[in-house]
């Protein structure tokens, strides 16, 4: 169940979950979280939709880059080459 804020807006509902680090990287954690003046969990909240949206950047340059990658296809080459043809035939008659 959705709770609501102060303004009478829903807020989303909080999920609590246990993680294992190394040690090292939970210090680090901890070290971080402290000069930021939020807690280890908004600091984990803040990484994790940080690395959502790079991987959802990440999917959308794959499909822009699949969409404009492509090379012309066997009928997409023999049209580009009736075209240079007949380019190469109009240019030639052209006086200069």
């Amino acid at each position: 169940m959705n709770k609501i804020n102060q303004r009478g807006g829903k807020m989303a509902t909080s999920v609590k979950t246990a993680i294992s680090l190394h040690k090292n990287l939970f210090d680090q954690v901890s070290e971080l979280a402290n000069e930021m003046s939020v807690s280890r969990s908004r600091l984990f909240a803040l990484a994790v939709e940080d690395f959502i949206k790079k991987n959802e950047n990440r999917k959308l340059l794959e499909k822009i880059n699949a969409a404009y990658g492509d090379h012309p296809d066997d009928e997409e080459k023999y049209v580009l080459n009736a075209m240079k043809k007949k380019y190469k035939k109009n240019i030639e008659r052209e006086e200069w």
